[in-house]
């Protein structure tokens, strides 16, 4: 019978929750893999991803953030409190055993009935005391679970937490080199427009310009040096973000401008089945919901007698001659109960508290997996319209050229004002600036695909995204 009790567990059978999931994602290619069943793969090394993007320079600083980025060493620093935590909850199922020990001397009041013959005495006594909770109806067994989750929880939040900051890094890193192409087109367009305001002011100064075209020459210059000031800004900003995510001061922290000419690298989406198994956030946002399951147990636990067994045994004497004689050993063993026979209602508002978390956590556990569909759609999204955005806008920077080169043709033969010049260079800076920005974003919409897709590497094939 005690057997059978101990077998007692009132917390619902755990099943994870189940959610929609697509058989396709509607951006992926038509190749993009048939049906597979998911398996869990969220604990598998997702390697140096970034590698993908063959960059010795983002290479370097990724290498830098585990080590010393401040946010990894935070939640390094939660893992180990829960994995304590779950050590803690564990020394429930043993027994406790303390020693006591106590030297002393008495004396009793004279006016009390019947005194010691001697009202002056000595006591020492040196024990043990034993503690063991019999858990029949699953108490610590649930307590137990759910810290482990917890636990378990807390190891994917450190996962989601690297991938996110070595994600967030690559981000920075595209934006910032897509900022020095923007610079490098801007400073060549500030010297460029310098030239044609110096030549325009000579061509005034002889009579052969209005003072308009030197207005428009003159606007236009100041333009591209207040964009090229910003711009500037801008990347200095980047550089501080980068510096502070792989833990150097700002100030001690600088990166060569590199104009970037990349294009995004092949990535493996695999199949929508597969995406709960390589998102950090959500195993985390799953564990949570099993550790919620276990506390319904430990709730409903409360509702029947707390049952202990405990033993004591020691010696005690008043004299130290006589400590270790037989007669002076005491000990005692037996079983005590606990039950709350009126607390207001308190276990059913506990109980009805633990069910309502735990349809709380299965509510956040799908909105995680509905989020996780929709960062992958956004991103394929994202690469395939900006493939597009990129060859229609070379198309337009090369009208652009021919564009300006006829207006410079039209206005030395003195058949066109110099407003149309003006307007065919800003057409032409625009279009450059417009096809630097549409590179970078191509970047680090592939950087935030990786990320949304759990990390580098294809459960199907093995393999991460850069084939290895």
């Amino acid at each position: 019978m005690c057997c059978l009790l101990a077998g007692c567990d009132f917390a619902p059978k755990y099943e994870r929750p189940a959610t929609l999931t697509p058989v396709v994602y509607k951006e992926a290619p038509p190749d993009a893999g048939t049906w597979q069943k998911a398996e869990p793969a969220d604990a598998m090394p997702r390697g140096p991803w970034w590698s993908v993007f063959k960059d010795s320079t983002l290479d370097r600083l990724e290498q830098s953030v585990a080590s010393a980025n401040q946010d990894i060493k935070a939640a390094v620093a939660r893992f180990d409190e829960a994995r304590a935590a779950a050590s803690l909850a564990g020394a429930a199922s043993l027994p406790t055993v303390t020693a006591t020990g106590s030297v002393s001397r008495d004396q009793i009041s004279k006016t009390i009935a019947n005194p010691r013959p001697a009202n002056l005495y000595n006591d020492a006594s040196l024990g043990a005391n034993l503690s063991y909770e019999v858990d029949l109806w699953g108490r610590v067994r649930n307590q137990i679970r759910s810290v482990e989750a917890q636990a378990q929880a807390s190891e994917a939040d450190l996962a989601f937490v690297d991938l996110r900051t070595h994600a967030e890094l690559a981000t920075d890193y595209f934006m910032l080199r897509g900022d020095d192409a923007r610079q490098k087109i801007l400073d060549e367009a500030v010297v460029a427009y310098g030239k044609a305001e110096a030549l325009t002011k000579d061509r005034f100064t002889g009579g052969a310009a209005a003072e308009v075209d030197l207005d428009q020459a003159e606007a236009q210059l100041a333009t591209a040096e207040t964009e090229a000031a910003d711009l500037r800004l801008q990347r200095a900003q980047l550089e501080h973000a980068i510096a502070i995510l792989t833990g150097v001061p700002p100030s001690s922290f600088s990166l060569a401008a590199a104009p970037l000419d990349a294009t995004p690298p092949p990535v493996s989406t695999g199949l929508p089945s597969t995406l709960l198994q390589r998102r950090p956030d959500v195993a985390e946002a799953e564990r949570l919901v099993a550790a919620a399951n276990a506390q319904i147990g430990v709730a409903e636990a409360a509702f029947f007698p707390v049952i202990s067994l405990n033993a004591m045994l020691g010696l005690e004497s008043g004299t130290p001659a006589k400590f270790f004689s037989l007669p002076s050993h005491f000990w005692s063993l037996g079983p005590s109960a606990t039950l709350p026979l009126f607390d207001a209602g308190a276990r059913s508002d506990i109980s009805a508290e633990a069910r309502a978390n735990y349809d709380q956590t299965v509510a956040n556990y799908r909105e995680t997996v509905l989020g996780a569909y929709r960062d992958v759609e956004d991103n394929l999204a994202a690469l395939n319209r900006l493939a597009e955005e990129a060859v229609t806008q070379d198309r337009a920077i090369d009208a652009a050229r021919r564009a300006l080169t006829q207006a410079q043709f039209r206005y030395s033969g003195g058949i066109a004002t110099y407003l149309e010049v003006v307007s065919a260079q800003n057409v032409a800076l625009q279009s450059e600036l417009s096809a630097a920005d549409i590179k970078a974003r191509r970047m680090t919409a592939s950087v935030l695909l990786i990320r949304a897709l759990g990390g580098g590497w294809d459960r199907a094939t093995g393999l991460d995204v850069a084939g290895r």
